[in-house]
């Protein structure tokens, strides 16, 4: 039987609408972004509190690029407990994390479905991976806490067609933005951290032209380069100097060390600047 009680969207691909005129607009050249450095992160709006019914919660959003077309990233997160487990539970001494991931049907160009696919169950268990290295977990002895993260917008190009494989790149800004929004929805929650986490992106990329040499960006918007050769995303805790996560894709050569030691480091030192965009959040939520 259908379901009447909920109005289906079209089962195909859908597109924002594009407008030609971009009056007032500086020219993209050689594939490069307007006013952005190669190790500067996009500007990032945070806010916690936003769903009062939750033991706390936060919104992140990222600027989109200067492309037409391209959407940017916007992201909501909620934190439920810490709560007691189930009678039927077995014991834990710790306590029991359980992250959810889901991209809303109308957050990317192919529209999703109602359940959950492999990438976004993927986007969980790094997200867990992450969480639990900054989580003080024994403070909560048979108790579980539920992370649910919605993404309303998955930084994609809408105007490019899925074979050019760009959702593979842009899961990895998805999965920084997860991590630094529910790092600070497990503050806004009172839940003891050992620090607050961050996520930060670098990918070695390939802009437009015959001598153009790959290099290093942090933060990278896919459309925005004519290829990307590999990423990292890295999840840091800044005063303990520590990695919870570390996420490589690409196609790299194994030979070359020094190559994913500066992906690393950009890494890093993307996710130290979103962390000093969570910590003065939390300090404007506390004052």
């Amino acid at each position: 039987m259908a379901d009447r009680r909920r109005i289906n969207g079209p089962p195909g691909a859908t597109m924002a609408p594009v407008f030609e005129d971009d009056a007032g607009q500086p020219e993209i050249k050689n594939g490069k972004g307007r006013d952005r450095a190669p190790n500067i992160i996009r500007k990032t709006f945070l806010k916690t509190g936003v769903t009062p019914s939750a033991s706390g919660s936060a919104y992140l959003e990222f600027e989109g690029s200067s492309k037409s077309g391209v959407s940017g990233l916007k992201l909501s997160c909620t934190v439920h407990g810490p709560r007691s487990l189930p009678r039927s539970s077995p014991f834990s001494p710790h306590i029991v994390l359980s992250a959810h991931v889901k991209y809303a049907p109308f957050a990317t160009k192919q529209r999703r479905g109602y359940l959950r696919d492999p990438s976004e169950r993927d986007l969980g268990t790094h997200l867990e991976t992450a969480l639990r290295g900054a989580i003080i977990a024994d403070r909560w002895p048979k108790s579980g806490v539920d992370i649910i993260i919605s993404i309303i917008e998955g930084d994609q190009d809408r105007e490019t067609s899925k074979s050019q494989g760009d959702e593979t790149w842009d899961m990895m800004n998805v999965l920084s933005g997860c991590i630094t929004v529910a790092s600070a929805a497990l503050a806004d929650a009172g839940i003891d951290c050992v620090d607050t986490v961050a996520g930060g992106v670098a990918a070695l990329v390939q802009d437009a032209g015959e001598d153009s040499t790959p290099r290093i960006v942090v933060d990278p918007i896919p459309s925005d380069h004519e290829k990307v050769l590999g990423a990292c995303c890295v999840a840091y805790l800044p005063t303990r100097d520590e990695v919870t996560n570390l996420w490589f894709k690409g196609d790299l050569p194994a030979a070359d060390a020094g190559l994913y030691t500066q992906l690393v480091e950009n890494g890093i030192q993307a996710s130290r600047t979103a962390n000093r965009v969570l910590v003065e959040c939390l300090g404007e939520a506390t004052s």
